[in-house]
C-alpha cells in the first residue's frame, strides 16, 4: 500500500508539474493555470487560393497580454519577409496581420506566432507556432464603370453638377485622380477636383460648366482595382448642360417653410441647387427679420449652402422671415431670378447648451489640425463632413477603406467647391471658441471630479478635474432626469482617457441626447477599444479612437490629428 501510495504522489507532482511550471516558461512566479495556445488561424493550415490582400487572423484559446503582443511576435515569410500591421484587440482573443501591399500571386507563405506571446498571467506560448498558405492566381476580372451621374446623352444637366462614376468593385484610390477622370468641353479640358469614396469617383469642376454646352467625360484605363487590374478600355459618356434654367434656386431650407416650434438658437440654412459665389452672400443677402425687426447675426458659406447664425437667442412664440435676395449670385455672376423668402415660428425651447455653441463646426464628425488617418478597417462617418485645416488633403489617409455617408471630406488646400478653405477656417476659429467656452463655463458651478469615473451616474452639470480624467472600472451614466434639454460638460485639464474592457461605455438615461455633452480635454483624448461613446470631444491636441470604438458625437481636435485605430463608427448626434 505504500508503495502505490508513494506512486501516485509522484503522478500528482508531474502533474502538477506539467500544469504549473510549463505554462510559466521563463517567468518565476509560479502560476497555476492554462498554457495559452493558438486555436486558429485564417487562412487556415495549408489553404489554397488565398486572396492577395487578404488579412492574417490568428485566435488564441484566452485573451492574451497586449504589451507582448508586439511586431517581432509574429512574422509571415514568402519570397520576402511580409512587412505590415501587428493589431491585438484587447477585449478579443485575436490578433490580425494586415500586409502592407498585397501578397504575391501562387506563393506558399509561412506564419509563425513568437513563443514570446504570453496571457496576462505571464504564461507564455510553450513553442512558435507556424502554419503556411499559399495564395491564389492573380485575379484577372478586370473593374468595369457600372453608372454615371450624369447619365450617357443627359440633358439640362445643371451647370453646377458635380459629375460621378460608380464602379463595379472597389478601386486602388491612387489610381483615380486628375490622370484618369477627365471631362472635356470639345477639345478644351475642364480643372477640377477629383475624389474617391467606396467605389465612387466624383469629379468637382473648378468653376461652373457653360450653359448650353456639350461635355465629355472620360475613365481612362489608368484606373485600376487593387490587385492592379485595369478598365479594359475608355469609358466614355457625354451629357449637355442646362441652356434655359441656368439661374441658381434656393432647393431647401432649414427650418423648412412654416415650421414651428423651432429652437431658440436655430441656425437657419439655405441650399442652393448649385455653387455660389460666396462673397455674395452676406449679411446684405441673406436677411431675417421679426416683422420690419432686423435680426443681427453671422452668414457664413459653405460648399452649396449659406448659413445665419442669429447674435443671440431668438424670441419665443415669434415668427420670422428669412430671405435670400438677388443679390446673391453663382460664380458666373448669374443671380437668383427673385427673392426667396420662408417663414418659421420659434417655441419655447433651446435645445443646445447656452454655454457652448460649435457654430459651423457643428457640420463634423471629424475637424483635425494636422492629420486625419483611418488606419485599418472600414470605418464609417455617417451624416457628418470630416475637415482639416491648416493640414492638407494629403496628410488625410485610410479614405477608402474608411468611407463617409451622407457627408464629404474638404481640406484646407481643396479648391473645389469654391471657399472651403475659409469656410474651415471659420469651423476652426468656431471649435476655439466652444473649447474656451467649455473651458470657462462655470454656472452652474463645477463638480470636482478627478480618477475614474466609471461606475458611476452624474446629473446635468459642469465637471471640473485639475488633471487627467478616466472611465474606466466600469460605465459611467448620464441621467437627465427626464429634461431633454439638460447638458453635461465635462472640464479635463490634461488627458482624458475611457478604457475597454470592464467598462468605458458612456449611457444615457432620463432623455439625455449625445448632442448635449462635451468633453473639453486639455491635452489629448483616447476612446477606449469596442466602447460606446457619447457626446462631442474637444480637444486642444488629439484624438484617437481604439479599435472597434464607436461614437454618436464628433471628434473635433484644434491643434493635433484625429487617428481611427481599425473599424471605428462615428453617428451624428
Amino acid at each position: 500500500m505504500k508503495t502505490k501510495t508513494s506512486r501516485i504522489t509522484v503522478a500528482i507532482a508531474l502533474l502538477l508539474a506539467i500544469f504549473t511550471d510549463s505554462c510559466k516558461k521563463d517567468t518565476y512566479v509560479a502560476i497555476a493555470g492554462v498554457c495559452p495556445l493558438v486555436v486558429s488561424t485564417n487562412p487556415v493550415r495549408n489553404e489554397t487560393g488565398v486572396p492577395l490582400n487578404k488579412m492574417i487572423s490568428v485566435t488564441f484559446n484566452e485573451k492574451m497580454n497586449p504589451a507582448t503582443i508586439v511586431p517581432a511576435a509574429f512574422s509571415l515569410i514568402g519570397d520576402i519577409t511580409v512587412q505590415g500591421t501587428l493589431v491585438y484587440d484587447p477585449a478579443g482573443v485575436t490578433m490580425n496581420f494586415t500586409p502592407t501591399k498585397k501578397l504575391t500571386a501562387s506563393t506558399t507563405y509561412t506564419g509563425r506566432v513568437s513563443s514570446s506571446v504570453k496571457d496576462p498571467n505571464g504564461n507564455a506560448l510553450q513553442t512558435d507556432y507556424v502554419w503556411s498558405f499559399t495564395t491564389g492566381f492573380v485575379d484577372s476580372i478586370r473593374p468595369t464603370v457600372i453608372s454615371t451621374d450624369p447619365i450617357n446623352n443627359a440633358i439640362k444637366v445643371a451647370v453646377g453638377k458635380i459629375v460621378t462614376a460608380t464602379f463595379s468593385e472597389k478601386m486602388d484610390s491612387t489610381s483615380i485622380n486628375a490622370g484618369s477622370f477627365l471631362i472635356k468641353q470639345g477639345s478644351t479640358s475642364i480643372a477640377g477636383l477629383v475624389n474617391y469614396s467606396g467605389v465612387t469617383a466624383s469629379f468637382a469642376p473648378s468653376a461652373n460648366l457653360i450653359a448650353g454646352k456639350t461635355y465629355s467625360a472620360t475613365i481612362t484605363t489608368a484606373a485600376k482595382d487593387p490587385t492592379g487590374n485595369t478598365l479594359a478600355t475608355n469609358y466614355n459618356w457625354v451629357f449637355t448642360t442646362d441652356s434655359t434654367n441656368i439661374a441658381p434656386t434656393v432647393i431647401s431650407t432649414s427650418p423648412i417653410t412654416n415650421e414651428t416650434n423651432v429652437v431658440l438658437n436655430k441656425v437657419i440654412s439655405a441650399n442652393f441647387s448649385q455653387f455660389m459665389d460666396g462673397t455674395t452672400l452676406s449679411n446684405a443677402t441673406f436677411l431675417l427679420k421679426n416683422g420690419s425687426t432686423s435680426i443681427t447675426g453671422i452668414v457664413t458659406y459653405a460648399g452649396t449652402t449659406a448659413f445665419f447664425t442669429p447674435s443671440g437667442p431668438l424670441t419665443s412664440g415669434t415668427t420670422y422671415v428669412a430671405t435670400i435676395t438677388t443679390g446673391a449670385k453663382n460664380p458666373l455672376g448669374i443671380p437668383l431670378a427673385a427673392d426667396y423668402s420662408w417663414s418659421f415660428s420659434t417655441g419655447t425651447q433651446t435645445l443646445s447648451p447656452p454655454p457652448i455653441n460649435l457654430n459651423s463646426a457643428l457640420r463634423f464628425g471629424i475637424l483635425a489640425g494636422v492629420g486625419i488617418s483611418n488606419n485599418a478597417g472600414f470605418s464609417e462617418i455617417h451624416d457628418l463632413d470630416v475637415g482639416i485645416s491648416p493640414g492638407v488633403r494629403s496628410s488625410v489617409t485610410g479614405f477608402p477603406p474608411a468611407i463617409i455617408i451622407n457627408g464629404a471630406i474638404y481640406a484646407s488646400d481643396d479648391i473645389n467647391p469654391p471657399g472651403v478653405a475659409a469656410m474651415l477656417i471659420a469651423a476652426k476659429q468656431d471649435l476655439t471658441n466652444a473649447y474656451l467656452a467649455a473651458e470657462g463655463a462655470t454656472s452652474p458651478a463645477p463638480v470636482s471630479v478627478n480618477g475614474d469615473l466609471g461606475g458611476t451616474t452624474l446629473a446635468p452639470g459642469i465637471y471640473k478635474s485639475t488633471s487627467s480624467l478616466l472611465i474606466q472600472s466600469g460605465d459611467l451614466t448620464l441621467d437627465a432626469q427626464g429634461n431633454p434639454n439638460a447638458y453635461w460638460i465635462f472640464q479635463v485639464a490634461s488627458a482624458f482617457t475611457t478604457v475597454g474592457g470592464a467598462g468605458g461605455n458612456i449611457i444615457l438615461a432620463g432623455g439625455a441626447q449625445a448632442q448635449n455633452i462635451f468633453w473639453q480635454t486639455g491635452s489629448s483624448a483616447t476612446i477606449g477599444g469596442f466602447t460606446s461613446f457619447k457626446g462631442n470631444v474637444l480637444a486642444l491636441t488629439s484624438i484617437t479612437m481604439n479599435s472597434g470604438a464607436v461614437a454618436v458625437g464628433r471628434m473635433l481636435a484644434i491643434n493635433g490629428a484625429v487617428v481611427m485605430t481599425s473599424t471605428n463608427k462615428i453617428y451624428k448626434p
